[in-house]
């Protein structure tokens, strides 16, 4: 007498195997694309559910920023402002990829350590809790660009053709935001004083990147050198697509940042996974 056994076609066989989660891990960030929604719209919840001041402070704060950097820059330093497009405006187009950038990274740096509990109960490519928090900065950044369509009215200063590259601009500004996100989030899950870091970081790079003034005003032998910053390209891409040709685009000092961004984003990856096993004993 013989034993049958047969699987129903619906049924999933787990197979147990050394390296299979390394062979897998990026096939898994696709798989758990739906933990990946399931966070980003918790963290949407939790910072606009019941609450003015989420909606009003991402208003409110590059509109702010704006307004002194368009006195102290524009007013009594005089520097001037992309061809004939308004120095307000100029500046307001800058703030927006800098604070998408810089939630985008502040929210990155500390998202292991906000979702510990997580880490620690299942498995999942721990890399999907920093890209989630990104869905946030970019819902701040769609709320301040309301801002920015009505300062084009106000003006009467219609963007060109080139903004139909804009998102890809977009998505250069979070990238920039990821790598180095990354990276300081596998660190501050060992070393907490990082978080202590970080916003003196974006403060001091608010001032050091072309946001409260145009990249033309450095001069032609430091361009390049600038560049080395890559937050220079995205703002001096952001102020091409916008201003109506107004601010052109650096090219060497863009290829520059785009370098300055590929390097980054593979420093940070490589750290994140190279940590990413520590993470539920660390934290």
């Amino acid at each position: 007498m013989t034993n049958s056994f047969s699987l129903h076609p619906a049924e999933q066989i787990l197979v147990i195997e050394p390296g299979r989660t390394e062979k897998n891990y990026w096939a898994d960030l696709w798989r758990y694309r739906e933990l990946f929604l399931i966070l980003a719209w918790r963290d949407i919840s939790v910072r606009y559910k019941q609450t003015i001041i989420g909606v009003l402070w991402a208003l409110i704060r590059p509109l702010l920023t704006m307004v002194v950097f368009t006195v102290i820059f524009g007013r009594i330093a005089k520097l001037p402002s992309d061809g004939n497009a308004p120095y307000a405006l100029m500046v307001f187009v800058a703030m927006l990829p800098w604070s998408l950038f810089s939630n985008a990274l502040s929210e990155s740096s500390n998202s292991l350590i906000n979702n510990a509990n997580l880490i620690g109960k299942i498995y999942f490519p721990r890399l999907i809790i920093p890209m989630a928090t990104l869905v946030t900065a970019f819902i701040d950044f769609l709320i301040s660009f309301v801002i920015l369509i009505g300062m084009m009215i106000w003006y009467q200063f219609p963007p060109g053709w080139p903004i139909l590259l804009l998102p890809a601009f977009i998505i250069l500004a979070l990238l920039v935001s990821l790598g180095p996100g990354l990276w300081i989030t596998a660190l501050n899950v060992k070393y907490r004083d990082f978080r202590y870091v970080i916003p003196f970081v974006v403060q001091f790079g608010l001032y050091v990147s072309p946001v409260g003034f145009s990249s033309g005003v450095i001069p032609e032998k430091w361009r390049l050198l600038y560049n080395l910053n890559p937050m220079v390209g995205v703002i001096d891409g952001f102020r091409w697509c916008l201003l109506r040709g107004n601010s052109p685009l650096y090219l060497p000092g863009f290829l520059l940042s785009l370098a300055i961004i590929a390097f980054f984003l593979y420093l940070g990856v490589s750290r994140f996974r190279k940590t990413e096993k520590t993470f539920a004993d660390l934290i």
